[in-house]
């Protein structure tokens, strides 16, 4: 990519677009098209042909995509399936449309089979029955790599597809039925130390910022109290704060840093011109168990966890295989601990 190339990010002020716009401009890039969801809304044929006519970019990072944990995957079935589906092929087919040199489609690590071997390696697409909780996210994402497949093959298009492990970071979403495993740990931790603490002030200004129902300054304790109690954060008989997560933590999962993707992004955006998709991960594990534990000590949240065993665990195991990858040069910078610790004390970064 040349520096003077006009560049557009799908998604730009989400958790990953916004860490490939944060890269870029490190990296002296300027020319950029950016439309945020309310500006441009990508499910609409017309007004995403209307955008290339007038933006004309160089290069394309597909990075929009309706996104959310195993709570929101198993509610918005439709939402996940129709959203995705329409956003992707919208810009898919203009960018064959008006020439773009190169688009990156960004897919996930749910794609793969349920049960496949460990690690998952880009050969395991369509081996398999896919996790039932996220199955319609899975099979937009994967017709997303497939439109990129059939517009190189039948017009020599460069769209090339990327497929990033479970992502933490700036600018993620901390809402607890949407989130991710990691957010919602995390904000979860915060929670249960700021009731243990009686931290009211605390509590109020969290809810504010990421709303579970609307709270202003007026807010009762009581109020925030049975809010919490909806979602398993609260004391118990013994006065002991308990902070319960869904499932039996036996779950393996693979994190990544978004600004490490972004930079993977980047370097193979450069570099990168074949119709295989490349898997983006760090090639390590652990239990969502661990996990928590981790965050929890991170945080500094000294009650109990409470797992909840009724609830579904997801796919057993989801690590990426990142031998593809390596052999190109690239390997993940950001261990997780140090990742967390900066999400959670970002003040400590600048």
């Amino acid at each position: 990519m040349d520096k003077r190339s006009k560049i557009y990010i799908a998604g730009h002020n989400g958790m990953v677009g916004s860490a490939l716009l944060r890269r870029l401009q490190k990296d002296g890039y300027s020319s950029f098209a950016l439309r945020s969801s309310g500006q441009l809304d990508l499910r609409n044929q017309q007004a995403v042909a209307d955008f290339f006519a007038q933006e004309k970019p160089d290069y394309v990072f597909m990075a929009a995509a309706k996104v959310g944990g195993i709570v929101a995957n198993s509610t918005y079935r439709a939402e996940f399936i129709y959203d995705n589906l329409m956003m992707e092929a919208n810009v898919i087919h203009q960018s064959h449309a008006h020439g773009v040199k190169k688009l990156m489609f960004l897919g996930s690590s749910c794609i793969y089979p349920k049960m496949a071997p460990q690690p998952l390696r880009e050969d395991y697409l369509l081996t398999g029955e896919l996790e039932s909780t996220n199955e319609p996210y899975a099979i937009a994402k994967i017709a997303g790599i497939k439109l990129c497949d059939a517009y190189r093959a039948q017009y020599g298009c460069n769209f090339i597809s990327v497929m990033p492990t479970n992502l933490y970071g700036p600018n993620d979403s901390y809402d607890l039925e949407k989130s991710h495993v990691l957010p919602a740990l995390i904000r979860k931790m915060q929670l249960g130390k700021y009731l243990e603490t009686s931290s009211w002030d605390a509590l109020r200004s969290d809810l504010d910022a990421n709303p579970i129902e609307r709270v202003n300054g007026k807010c009762s304790d009581q109020d925030i109290l049975d809010i919490l109690a909806m979602y398993g954060i609260q004391r118990n008989a013994d006065g002991v704060v308990q902070v319960e997560l869904w499932g039996t933590g036996s779950p393996l999962r693979e994190f990544l840093h978004v600004d490490d993707l972004a930079d993977a992004c980047v370097f193979l955006m450069k570099s990168y011109n074949e119709s295989c998709l490349v898997n983006i991960g760090c090639g390590e594990d652990s239990s969502i168990k661990s996990l928590a534990e981790m965050v929890k000590e991170i945080v500094g949240y000294q009650g109990i966890i409470v797992w909840n065993s009724a609830k579904p665990d997801g796919t057993p195991r989801k690590l990426m295989s990142v031998e593809k990858l390596s052999k190109l040069g690239w390997k993940a910078k950001i261990g997780l601990r140090e990742g967390i610790r900066s999400v959670v004390f970002p003040e400590q970064n600048s």
